[in-house]
């Protein structure tokens, strides 16, 4: 899996309150301090609802509850798992759920329109027979370290467990994280509505006798695949979008998102036939693509600002010049502290490129075709 390879720690949050009434002070007086959920990052807020959630554990009738929707499926929304179950322990880790939501739309800049984001699974498939056999769970939030070797689980006593990252443990684990194709979508809408606010793209070709009035040029991603990697167990599949940048009909630098939420897995390859570049909307026969992961960290309003300040400096000057370098420079510093969200990057690609194109940094490769969108 590519899994969530590229964490970053980004932006602040509110520190999550347990609020789990009699639970509370089981967990509190087990566990050892966490000077990390003091820093408010998402991956702070995903690790105090792990905590708390394995607290609730103690409870039978809610951990059969818990079990069965891991059991009969591969990502279970907690807003919606709690909102279902009329247990004490439920209703008291509702709470939590609200509260982590409400603070991790909040911190990945998604504003109250993103929805549920936290959500559980199963570690890894193989824990399914222990499981279902009842073997108590641990419950665990990614670290935001990539290179970290151990995480940190609990149990529904407090206790915690530092499980090796490199090794599937025997015992099942629950991860407990963002909903990263919710966030995606989310945070598409708003890096559009942030980049068309800073003039940094719009809906449509800016010059609208530009594009022909019987249809368009596109180039056609045909197949596209990420290379294999060494990744700790506790990730989950990545979600991935793109950034395409060029010179628009206005001669100033322009941004199009481009979702790509069928490209989870590396390994292996996909066959999209996604439209990648609309040149309708380019001055110059010539843009670039950077590819990004939303590693449950990243900071959709952010993102748009970085790319907003450094890229309406760049003046047309006549002539193409490649934009790759200006977006990854346009990352504040603190993006890049663990592995960053950055994927791979295609220089100049022109309408006419048609074959396989290998990434700048060979994490990636896109097999590219012109495709001409006809007009009803």
């Amino acid at each position: 899996m590519i899994r969530h390879r590229f964490r970053t720690s980004v932006v602040c949050a509110t520190l999550l309150a347990f609020g789990l009434g009699t639970l509370q002070g089981v967990a509190s007086a087990s566990a050892p301090p966490d000077t990390a959920r003091a820093s408010g990052t998402v991956a702070a807020i995903e690790d105090g609802a792990a905590r708390s959630l394995a607290a609730t554990l103690s409870d039978s009738a809610w951990r059969t509850r818990v079990r069965e929707a891991a059991l009969t499926s591969d990502e279970v929304g907690l807003g919606d798992l709690v909102g279902k179950d009329p247990s004490q322990a439920a209703k008291g880790f509702g709470s939590v759920v609200a509260d982590a939501d409400r603070e991790l739309a909040e911190a990945k800049g998604l504003g109250t329109k993103a929805g549920p984001l936290l959500q559980l699974r199963l570690a890894d498939e193989s824990m399914r027979e222990a499981l279902r056999a009842g073997a108590e769970p641990l419950v665990a939030a990614a670290p935001a370290d990539d290179g970290a070797t151990t995480v940190t689980a609990y149990d529904s006593a407090g206790r915690t467990h530092a499980l090796d990252a490199h090794r599937l443990p025997e015992r099942p684990v629950y991860v407990v994280g963002v909903d990263a194709e919710r966030a995606v979508t989310a945070g598409m809408a708003v890096l559009r509505e942030e980049l068309t606010r800073n003039r940094l793209s719009t809906a449509g070709p800016v010059d609208s006798a530009s594009a022909a009035s019987d249809g368009f040029w596109t180039s056609r991603i045909t197949s596209v695949r990420l290379s294999d990697d060494e990744e700790p167990w506790v990730k989950g599949d990545a979600e991935i979008f793109s950034l395409v940048t060029g010179f628009g009909q206005d001669g100033k630098v322009r941004v199009d998102p481009v979702d790509m939420p069928y490209l989870d897995e590396d390994g292996r390859t996909y066959y999209p036939n996604q439209i990648l570049v609309n040149w309708s909307y380019y001055k110059y026969n010539l843009a670039d693509v950077v590819m990004m992961e939303e590693d449950g960290s990243t900071n959709y309003r952010s993102l748009a600002k970085a790319l907003a300040d450094a890229l309406l400096t760049i003046i047309d000057m006549g002539a193409y010049v490649p934009l790759v370098n200006a977006v990854l420079d346009a990352m504040p510093d603190d993006w890049w502290t663990d592995d960053p969200d950055y994927v791979d990057s295609w220089y100049t690609l022109a309408r006419s490129s048609a074959g396989s194109f290998r990434g700048a940094r060979g994490n990636g490769t896109m097999a590219l075709e012109p495709y001409w969108v006809s007009a009803f």
